[in-house]
Formats: C-alpha cells, sequence, structure tokens
C-alpha cells in the first residue's frame, strides 16, 4: 500500500513539473514540492519496512536503492527551500518509482539481526554521502546539458527555467564539498567500526570509497588552485560518481547475483 500510494504521489509530481517545462510555464513550487514531501513521507514508510523485516535487517541488493532515494530526495526537497534544486526531481522521481518496483524483489543478501550503534552510525552516514553524491552527479548531468545548450545557443524552453550558469557551478561544488565531507566520515566510521574486512567481502568497497574520495578531493583542489569549471568540473565529478556506485552497488552485484555470495 506505501509504495504504490508512493508511485502515485511521485508520478503526479513528475507529470505536474514535465507539464510545466513543456509549457515553458513559471513552476509553480509551492504545490509541486507538497506533492514531493507527501511522496517522500510516504517513501520513507515503503522503505524502512522493506528493509526492515521480522527476521531482520534485510540490506540487499535491489532493497537499497529505494532507501538511498528517500533520503536523496529529502535533501533535495529541504534543499530546494532555498536553492533552485527543483529541476532535479525532473531525473529523481523516475528513478525514485524504479527504485521502488525493484525493491519488491527478492535478492540473496543476508539478513543482520544486530546492528550496533557504531555500526548504524556509519550506514546513516554512508547512506547520506551516497545520496548527497548521487544528488551532485545529477547536477553535474543538468550542468553538462546547460553548457551544451548554451555553446549551440539554445537559449528557449527548458532553458529559460534554468538558473544562470554560474549559479548551477556554485551548487555543483556546495554539493561535492558536502558529500565529500560525508564520505570522509563514512570511510572513518568504516575503518574505525567494522572489523574483519576480508571476510565481510568489504576490502574492494574500501577501495572504491578511497578512489572516489581521492577523485573529489582532486576535483575541489582544483577548483580552488586552478579554478576548474564547465566541463571538468562535470567529469571529475561523474568519475567520482562511478568509483563510488562501484563501490557498493558493484560489489554487491558480483557477490549477491552472479557469485550468490552474502
Amino acid at each position: 500500500m506505501y509504495s504504490a500510494s508512493t508511485v502515485v504521489l511521485y508520478l503526479a509530481a513528475w507529470a505536474f513539473l514535465l507539464h510545466s517545462l513543456l509549457r515553458r510555464e513559471t513552476i509553480q513550487e509551492k504545490r509541486l514540492l507538497v506533492l514531493i514531501a507527501l511522496g517522500t513521507a510516504v517513501h520513507f514508510i515503503a522503505a524502512l519496512l522493506s528493509i526492515k523485516t521480522s527476521q531482520g535487517y534485510h540490506f540487499g541488493f535491489f532493497k537499497v536503492p529505494s532507501l538511498f532515494f528517500a533520503v536523496i530526495n529529502l535533501v533535495v526537497l529541504l534543499s530546494s527551500l532555498r536553492k533552485p534544486l527543483h529541476n532535479l526531481f525532473l531525473f529523481l522521481l523516475p528513478l525514485s518509482v524504479t527504485s521502488i518496483l525493484v525493491s519488491s524483489i527478492e535478492d540473496a543478501s543476508k539478513v543482520t539481526h544486530h546492528l550496533t550503534l557504531e555500526v548504524i552510525t556509519h550506514i546513516m552516514l554512508s547512506v547520506l554521502a551516497y545520496s548527497m553524491l548521487t544528488i551532485a552527479s545529477l547536477q553535474a548531468l543538468l550542468l553538462a546539458y546547460q553548457n551544451y545548450q548554451l555553446r549551440h545557443k539554445h537559449l528557449r524552453g527548458v532553458m529559460g527555467l534554468l538558473p544562470p550558469l554560474q549559479t548551477m557551478e556554485t551548487l555543483l561544488f556546495e554539493l561535492v564539498w558536502a558529500g565529500e565531507i560525508l564520505l570522509t566520515l563514512s570511510i572513518i566510521t568504516g575503518v574505525m567500526f567494522t572489523t574483519s574486512f576480508v571476510e565481510q567481502h568489504l576490502s574492494h568497497k574500501t577501495v572504491f570509497s578511497v578512489l572516489s574520495w581521492l577523485i573529489y578531493a582532486l576535483l575541489l583542489w582544483g577548483r580552488h588552485t586552478l579554478g576548474w569549471r564547465g566541463a571538468a568540473a562535470i567529469r571529475w565529478t561523474l568519475g567520482g560518481f562511478a568509483a563510488l556506485m562501484l563501490a557498493y552497488f558493484g560489489s554487491k552485484l558480483v557477490l549477491e547475483l552472479i557469485l550468490h555470495r552474502v
């Protein structure tokens, strides 16, 4: 019931946003954000019920993305109250609906019966870091689209509804900074609170997480010292995101769905 309600609310919000963009109308943000807020609230309930079962916590390959997108939508929703980020929902809402639908698929991941406070802290920081950097990657894609349209002098349509290019770049680096800080804390708590990395198949996750951290660190260094922007910022942002996704979803894909190891 919760999943179905979330899908309906998200699709209604997405249709409302798409209709406004196609008709080149000023988006009625209050109405849009109310729909998304309702959908996100129900989404959290659906995601938590999917993960927290009677047997324990179920962090499977198909389960976790739904929680990720619930957190992402909440972050973007709150940020939209002071930053022009609502256009990101054009990507986020269809992806969120997809994550909800696939979360019903049973997978081979083990059920964890007990989680310590330290592990819960690490999981929360990881989810927040992944969510923030996912938002940054979507912002980078939107910035790439805006750059392309400006180079080809296509200034009408959706372009007229986007913030200025400088504002979009500033938002991108704010998101990357926030994500990098959270990722730093996630890696530190992972090393401190997780034991037996090899036995739990976590060593490769750590390698890719650190690789992602280094890519984002280089991006921020390049921005500060060399003034990186535009295409360079977009490439480095998406490169860091690719490494981060390999850290979690790549390893779970191989271990759970190919090797059937949990």
